[in-house]
């Protein structure tokens, strides 16, 4: 029996994983819970679960978890802050970790877990994108393996041998990352200056988060899916290919030296990949509906707008520059989209913010934890500046 520690379990990705693991109680249990600040549904989720420790990251919803969990009559350890991430990612109440925080605040608990040797079941893309080498370094040295959650990547990582090597080796030609083009696919670039935030998080497909929804439809998740990709399969940039797929049936492919393309399919239902990453090498039983391909008829293909969703061809950008520049590509978009949700920032102006900062980064001076989160804060802080002077200039929209 595997044991968990899911990090971020309040999320989108938290709550199908728990979906999958609730339909296999012989396979799994739950060691760890941790969420941001999210008590009322931390607590509901230990009662269910009855994890040895649940972990509130922001310190100040510590008390209000503790007494939610003494009212249910639930009990386990209860921990806070930082460094009791670290601690739900490489304890040793459990062997798997599913890393689900978003954003650039996952990246220390993705790198303790990796360094503990844990089964990482990776879904927090940032870490990658921040601190791919690191990743890896830290992987070989805890002895632990990488399945990623991500639907593009873990599509890829079903269509590839497992015997080891490069791509090369196995004859890959490229991978081919599927995009559904979001809610604003075929649109001119002067139709997008007036979008609310509502509108940019209604994405025709999956149900996701309103941070990533928003990437989404920038077109800059796909950028850092790019990025990951590099990362996790030792790809160079000029053998991923990114198509846009507005079905979403296909969640990639890889193409072989001989002309063969391989696709993986499936509903747009992040619980097929994450049931593929637990059960690995074996396949369990998710809860996903039967893809109908005789309902589904059509399966339609185009090139990504790369002059209208901008975001897509920095994040390229950023990936060949390497350096610095992922990690501020990375962190400027964080702040530009909290700002855009914020009704601070018009939808146009997070590309503009990434180009302003990537513009103004310094070379990476290093390539240890500490330089990272320096490129990182030093890249936050350039953004508000840019933020603050394009709010100005032109209305955001709530």
């Amino acid at each position: 029996m595997r044991s968990l520690s899911v990090l971020g379990a309040t999320g989108s990705i938290g709550a199908s994983t728990l979906d999958v693991v609730a339909r296999h109680p012989d396979r799994f249990r739950i060691g760890a819970l941790a969420a941001h600040r999210n008590a009322a549904a931390l607590a509901a989720l230990c009662a269910k679960f009855r994890p040895e420790l649940a972990v509130i990251a922001d310190p100040a919803c510590a008390t209000e978890l503790r007494e939610r969990l003494r009212a249910d009559g639930t009990h386990c350890r209860i921990e806070s802050g930082p460094q009791a991430l670290i601690e739900a990612a490489a304890g040793s109440h459990c062997d798997t970790v599913v890393a689900a925080i978003v954003g650039a605040a996952g990246l220390e608990s993705t790198l303790a877990a990796a360094r503990a040797g844990k089964r990482l079941l990776l879904a927090n893309k940032e870490a990658v994108v921040m601190a791919g080498s690191l990743l890896k370094a830290a992987l070989r040295e805890g002895g632990g393996e990488l399945l990623p959650l991500d639907s593009e990547h873990n599509a890829v990582f079903q269509c590839l041998p497992h015997r080891g090597g490069t791509l090369a080796a196995a004859g890959v030609r490229r991978i081919v990352l599927t995009a559904s083009g979001g809610p604003f696919r075929g649109r001119s670039r002067s139709a997008l200056a007036a979008i609310t935030p509502d509108e940019a998080c209604a994405h025709p497909n999956w149900r996701m988060g309103r941070k990533i929804s928003v990437d989404s439809a920038t077109l800059v998740n796909k950028g850092l899916e790019v990025i990951e990709a590099h990362h996790l399969f030792e790809a160079a940039p000029d053998c991923i290919e990114v198509v846009v797929h507005p079905q979403s049936l296909i969640h990639s492919l890889v193409e072989y030296i001989d002309g063969s393309l391989l696709a993986q399919l499936g509903q747009p239902d992040m619980r097929t990949a994450i049931a593929y990453a637990l059960g690995w090498p074996q396949r369990i039983e998710a809860g996903v509906a039967t893809l109908d391909l005789a309902l589904a008829a059509r399966l339609d293909f185009e090139k990504p707008d790369l002059d209208t969703f901008r975001g897509l061809a920095l994040a390229y950008a950023a990936l060949r520059a390497g350096g610095s520049a992922p990690i501020v590509l990375n962190a400027a978009n964080e702040e530009a989209v909290a700002a855009f949700l914020a009704g601070r920032l018009p939808f146009l102006a997070i590309a503009e913010t990434i180009e302003r900062c990537l513009e103004t980064a310094p070379p990476l001076a290093g390539n240890d934890l500490a330089t990272i989160l320096d490129a990182d804060l030093t890249a936050r802080r350039q953004a508000h500046r840019i933020i603050d002077t394009l709010s100005s200039r032109t209305p955001a929209h709530s």
